[in-house]
């Protein structure tokens, strides 16, 4: 398993890179993506909305399970991956690159990365 070191990380296993631009991208680790399996589907219902910190902003459908998927820090969905939404397995074979799942466009005035995690404390939370 792999945990680039450019990105941040959650306790709730999704990943987030700043863009600079006011922008980020989110997806989910590749130890979620290992855990829940061969992933089939790719739902997100939250383009156009503006979400807080921790809210759900999507799921992704395994072939055992359903997993929420939560918003790291707060922000608009602006654009969702149309490519892992018709070939979901991208966020299995490809989790950091093509597999990524959504952008948002962060709150204004609100610093809410405080406790996000680098690669290696995600690494210490999860054994590896």
């Amino acid at each position: 398993m792999t945990f680039p070191d450019e990105l941040q990380y959650t306790p709730d296993h999704e990943w987030i890179r700043l863009e600079g631009d006011g922008t980020a991208i989110i997806g989910i680790t590749d130890f979620a993506q290992h855990e829940l399996g061969d992933i089939v589907y790719v739902d997100i219902n939250t383009l156009g909305q503006t979400l807080a910190k921790g809210e759900i902003f999507g799921s992704v459908e395994a072939v055992k399970t359903v997993s929420d998927l939560f918003i790291p820090i707060a922000g608009e969905i602006i654009e969702m991956n149309d490519e892992a939404e018709k070939s979901p397995e991208l966020v299995n074979t490809d989790p950091y690159g093509r597999g990524w799942i959504v952008r948002i466009k962060l709150t204004e005035g609100t610093d809410n990365t405080n406790d996000l995690l680098s690669a290696s404390a995600y690494q210490e939370l999860i054994g590896q």
